[in-house]
């Protein structure tokens, strides 16, 4: 049921991109030959073909135009993001209760692989957004969800994950962001590093330390922007993922109620990583959305460049390396939607395949984005060409989210335990 009112939301609200006369990127696809073997719609229910369709048309009307200035003026597109969470994008797995869409992890994961055609490091930023706002919902009292949830799920108000530290990254049991009881309220001192939207966000999901040492020592809270002692560092200056700010966090006997803790003390690690599962499918989706993207440019590219007194299409070599994009590209999608599924099901394999899918797509997809540069020649190095701005925003995403590393190290534990 609430997909389906969910469904009649977007389609009521997504009309407006059939009306405005663009070239769409979906209908484009559509309407190519290569849609048969890289169609991102093939295996879809016409419920999932329509929230595609809505994302792909937002994507192209309202992202792609904005891309590049964006991402060359570090601008953070509130109100564009706003007008996707008119759409449903701003709590897709939220339950509708509280405002969210209440979709599933794969009708997540197809609509930012759409939306990330239009531009990868807002979408990237919307996806993180909407993983806070799930760990509210999920975890949360009901008076946390009602308090915050709505405004997230409108994107009134915007939201950042507070995990990672100047000296923990890939460790991140071992944070040092403490949280101290003293009444009523936790007194939180610490920084925290690389936060998307740090600064310009309103509402800072934050792992801290209220035990001891390691992963069971460490709890949850919600910070709202404005709470004395709370401030924030300068903004980073990055290769990629201009359109969302990135800063440094900041407690300095920052007090927060105790009533804003999610789940119980101690749990905070386990609801981080729960948080994370869904973040290596929605960040694996952003970088299907790049490749898909970067495989059309390519593809147009070498159909109209000539070299030698015929089109770059008649070479050989660059149709082989254009059937291997379009391969990995489709098997990227795959495994990612696989991934997606039994994260829904909450299957025994759900952890490993989320850190296979992060781990395959993103490196698959960064691959693809940049063999499409390199098929540009001099042309792809120039910021006048959308490719480079893929290669750039896709990068990260190797990183983030649990390292390619850490992917590998997750997938081999399993492997090994069930030995």
């Amino acid at each position: 049921m609430a997909a389906t009112a969910a469904l009649s939301r977007l389609a009521r609200l997504g009309s407006y991109g059939i009306r405005r006369g663009r070239g769409l990127m979906f209908n484009r696809i559509q309407r190519r030959g290569i849609a048969a073997c890289v169609d991102p719609s093939t295996g879809l229910t016409d419920e999932q073909k329509e929230f595609q369709k809505v994302a792909f048309d937002f994507a192209a009307n309202e992202m792609a135009p904005h891309m590049a200035e964006w991402d060359q003026n570090e601008i953070f597109p509130v109100e564009t993001m706003r007008k996707a969470a008119q759409l449903g994008f701003g709590g897709i797995y939220v339950r509708p209760e509280v405002g969210g869409s209440g979709l599933s992890r794969l009708d997540t994961s197809i609509i930012f692989e759409a939306l990330s055609t239009g531009c990868t490091s807002t979408t990237a930023y919307i996806s993180i957004h909407n993983m806070c706002a799930w760990m509210i919902d999920t975890f949360g009292s009901n008076e946390l969800r009602e308090k915050f949830c709505p405004d997230l799920c409108s994107m009134e108000k915007f939201a950042s994950y507070c995990l990672t530290e100047p000296g923990s990254g890939s460790d991140a049991a071992s944070l040092l962001t403490s949280a101290k009881l003293q009444g009523d309220h936790y007194v939180l001192n610490g920084s925290k590093a690389f936060i998307s939207g740090g600064g310009d966000t309103d509402v800072y999901v934050v792992m801290c330390r209220t035990g001891g040492k390691g992963p069971k020592g460490i709890s949850c809270v919600v910070v709202e922007k404005g709470t004395p002692g709370l401030s924030f560092g300068k903004k980073e200056k990055k290769v990629g993922w201009n359109s969302q700010p990135t800063r440094a966090v900041i407690f300095e006997d920052c007090a927060v109620p105790v009533t804003n803790r999610l789940g119980s003390e101690g749990q905070g690690f386990n609801i981080a990583m729960k948080g994370l599962n869904g973040g290596r499918i929605n960040i694996a989706s952003c970088s299907l959305g790049a490749a898909h993207a970067s495989v059309l440019l390519a593809r147009d590219h070498i159909s109209v460049r000539k070299q030698f007194g015929e089109t770059l299409s008649n070479s050989q070599f660059l149709q082989f390396k254009l059937a291997e994009m379009a391969t990995r590209l489709v098997a990227s999608r795959l495994l990612v939607r696989q991934a997606a599924l039994a994260l829904q099901e909450d299957r025994p394999d759900a952890v490993s395949l989320c850190s296979m899918a992060k781990l395959f797509a993103t490196d698959e997809c960064f691959s693809i984005c940049n063999q499409a540069l390199q098929m540009h020649g001099g042309y792809g190095y120039l910021k006048d060409y959308a490719v480079q701005q893929f290669v750039r925003d896709i990068r990260v995403h190797q990183i983030l989210e649990g390292t390619n590393e850490v992917m590998r190290m997750i997938i081999a534990r399993d492997l090994l335990t069930e030995s």
